[in-house]
C-alpha cells in the first residue's frame, strides 16, 4: 500500500509546485481561446479598415491590368514591380496581421495570468523522440478530447454553413443578371453571416475548452504523498536537523537564563515542581521582573544555583503557579501583584539586612 501511494498522484499540487510549473512556462492553455481572439481581431480590422483595404486592392488590380498590356518584364523592371506588389500587399494585409499577432499574444497572457519569461519550453527534450512515448501521447485522454472537439467543430461548422447557404439558395440564380459589385456584396454578406455564427460557436467552445484545460492541467500537476513529503523536507529542512537546531537554541536560551539567576533577589517555588526567579533594581526597574523560571529539572537547577549564591527561596504555591503561567521571562510583575511581591521583597531584604 505504501508503494502504491508513491506512484499514485492523488494530492493537489502545492503552491510551490504551481509556482515552479508557472516559471517553466507550463499553464492551462486553450487553443480555442486563441482562435477566438484571432477571429475577433480579423473581424474588427475588417470592420475598421475594410473600406481602405478594398480601395487599395482595387487600385492595385486596376494598375496591374493597365500595365499588363505594355509592361515588359526585364531584370531592371522586375525588382521595382515586385517591391510595389509587396508594399501594397503589406499595406492591405498589415493591419489584420498586426491585430492577429497582438490579440494572439494578449490571449496567451490572459490565460497565463501574466507574462512568463522562460527558456524551458525551448530546451530540447530527447524523450519526445521515443516512438513508444510518442504513441502514448496520441492515445491519452487529452488527445482523445482534442479529436472529439475537432470532429464536433467540423460537424457544427458544416451544419451552420449548410443552413446559411440553404437560406440564401433561392437568391443564387438571380446573380446571373447582377453586376460584379452586387455579386461581391452578396458573397460578402453570406461570408460575414457565416463568420458571425462561427464566432459565436468558437466563444462557446472556448469557454468549455478552457474549463477542461484547467481541469486537465490541475490533474497533470498533482503530486504523490512522497513528493509532498520531499518538498516539505526540501523547503523546511529535515525534521531531525530542525529538532537538533531547536534543541541547541533551547539549550542556549536556558544557559543565558541560568546566568541571570545569581542576580535575582528571591526564588518563588511551589516548592519542588516550579521555580520563578525575581529580580528588582529600584533605580533601573519600575517593577520587579522575572529573570528565570522553569519546571522539573530546570526548577531544581534554579534552586541549586540560588542556594550556591545565597539567594532566598520562598515557598508560595499559588503565587509560583500564577507567575509561571502568566508572565514570560523578562516580563514585569503586574500591578495587582505589587503588594504581594512587595511583602516578599521586604521580608527578603530584612533577612539580608537591606532597606526596601
Amino acid at each position: 500500500m505504501a508503494e502504491d501511494d508513491k506512484e499514485q498522484k492523488t494530492e493537489e499540487a502545492t503552491d510551490k509546485r504551481r509556482d515552479d510549473t508557472f516559471k517553466k512556462g507550463r499553464t492551462a492553455q486553450s487553443k480555442e481561446i486563441g482562435s477566438t481572439f484571432v477571429l475577433l481581431a480579423s473581424l474588427w480590422m475588417l470592420y475598421a479598415f475594410g473600406g481602405m483595404m478594398r480601395a487599395n486592392m482595387s487600385e492595385m488590380m486596376v494598375k496591374s491590368f493597365a500595365l499588363s498590356s505594355h509592361y515588359q518584364l526585364t531584370d531592371e523592371t522586375i525588382k521595382p514591380l515586385a517591391f510595389y506588389y509587396l508594399k501594397e500587399t503589406l499595406i492591405i494585409l498589415g493591419p489584420i496581421m498586426l491585430a492577429i499577432v497582438i490579440f494572439a499574444v494578449f490571449s496567451t497572457i490572459l490565460q497565463n495570468g501574466g507574462i512568463i519569461l522562460s527558456l524551458d519550453p525551448l530546451m530540447p527534450n530527447f524523450s519526445k523522440l521515443n516512438p513508444i512515448s510518442g504513441f502514448a501521447r496520441f492515445v491519452n485522454m487529452s488527445a482523445l478530447a482534442e479529436l472529439f472537439k475537432s470532429i464536433l467543430k467540423i460537424i457544427i461548422v458544416g451544419s451552420i454553413c449548410y443552413m446559411v447557404i440553404k437560406g440564401e439558395w433561392s437568391k443564387i440564380p438571380l446573380l446571373a443578371d447582377k453586376g460584379v459589385e452586387e455579386i461581391v456584396q452578396f458573397t460578402a454578406r453570406i461570408a460575414l453571416k457565416l463568420i458571425f455564427y462561427v464566432f459565436l460557436l468558437l466563444v462557446a467552445l472556448a469557454a468549455a475548452d478552457f474549463g477542461f484545460q484547467r481541469y486537465s492541467f490541475a490533474e497533470s500537476i498533482k503530486m504523490t504523498k512522497q513528493e509532498i513529503r520531499d518538498e516539505n523536507k526540501e523547503s523546511e529542512g529535515d525534521p531531525m536537523t530542525k529538532q537538533r537546531i531547536r534543541s541547541a537554541q533551547y539549550a542556549m536560551a536556558r544557559r543565558r537564563m541560568m546566568e541571570e539567576v545569581p542576580r535575582a533577589e528571591v526564588i518563588i517555588t511551589n516548592p519542588t515542581h516550579l521555580a520563578v526567579a525575581l529580580a528588582y533594581q529600584r533605580d533601573k526597574m519600575a517593577a520587579p521582573k522575572i529573570v528565570a523560571k522553569g519546571a522539573g529539572h530546570v526548577a531544581a537547577k534554579i534552586r541549586e544555583i540560588a542556594k550556591a549564591n545565597n539567594i532566598p527561596i520562598i515557598e508560595d504555591k499559588p503565587l509560583a503557579r500564577l507567575l509561571f503561567k502568566t508572565i514570560d521571562i523578562g516580563g514585569s510583575i503586574p500591578e495587582e501583584l505589587y503588594r504581594t511581591i512587595a511583602e516578599i521583597l521586604a521580608y527578603v531584604y530584612k533577612l539580608k539586612g537591606k532597606v526596601f
